[in-house]
């Protein structure tokens, strides 16, 4: 008999515990409201259902299984059911598992329309709370040059990155049960890109001043003039990079 292993209790409850995860994801109507649900906002069970391009009913099965195992949090407002993603783990796996997809097995665009969508999403986009897409990865890196932020061992913020956040006037919450920074795979890019607790709060201060701006029904962003002023002057990153 294996280690570990006794007559009453033969199976590892961790492999019950994957199995029944694999199992959540392993359903292409799921996991379209997952990858939705990566923009950080709650969606109506209506609205998801529009997405994913079923019945309703159908929908509302499914997210009675995601809920029930604990990827989505759930709220109602009188009539409305509204749904989000459970918290930044959730986030951080359905990204993650996105970015293992091999190239050559993502869908080729079947219009002009999905086309351009995917451009959108490659050049910035939000991953739940943080920027990604080749935005994030413009930024992780000029933040890494500037000595900001550190590669070497895992991500963390230098005493000079605390400063800059400091300077910047981005509050860091240090109370935070999330890492203060956590390298983010990005699936489009193929490196990590800056999420926890800073990566969060500099995406919420991009989009709040305006730097950035959200574009379509996707999660896609844009870097507005006032963007690329501002990050050419405290990152010094060149206004053609973020186009």
């Amino acid at each position: 008999m294996l280690a570990g292993m006794t007559s009453t209790d033969p199976r590892n409850p961790r492999a019950a515990q994957l199995a029944r995860f694999a199992g959540l994801v392993a359903d292409e109507t799921r996991a379209a409201c997952l990858l939705a649900l990566l923009d950080g906002r709650a969606w109506t069970a209506s609205e998801l259902a529009r997405h994913a391009g079923v019945a309703a009913s159908t929908l509302s099965e499914h997210l009675g299984k995601l809920v029930a195992g604990g990827l989505l949090a759930e709220e109602r407002q009188g009539r409305h059911r509204y749904v989000r993603l459970a918290d930044a783990r959730v986030a951080q796996l359905v990204e993650e598992l996105s970015a293992q997809v091999a190239p050559e097995a993502v869908a080729r665009p079947r219009s002009l329309r999905e086309s351009s969508a995917g451009s959108a999403m490659a050049r910035g986009r939000t991953c739940y709370d943080h920027l990604a897409g080749r935005l994030g990865i413009v930024v992780t890196d000029a933040m890494t040059t500037r000595l900001l932020l550190s590669q070497d061992a895992g991500f963390a913020l230098t005493d000079a990155g605390l400063a800059w956040f400091d300077a910047v006037g981005i509050g860091l919450d240090r109370k935070s049960r999330r890492p203060l920074v956590r390298a983010c795979l990005d699936w489009t890019e193929r490196r990590p890109h800056l999420a926890g607790v800073a990566g969060a709060a500099l995406c919420r201060h991009a989009l709040e001043v305006g730097w950035c701006v959200r574009i379509g029904s996707e999660r896609a962003v844009k870097v507005t003039p006032s963007g690329e002023r501002a990050l050419g002057s405290l990152l010094g990153i060149e206004a053609a990079t973020l186009r």
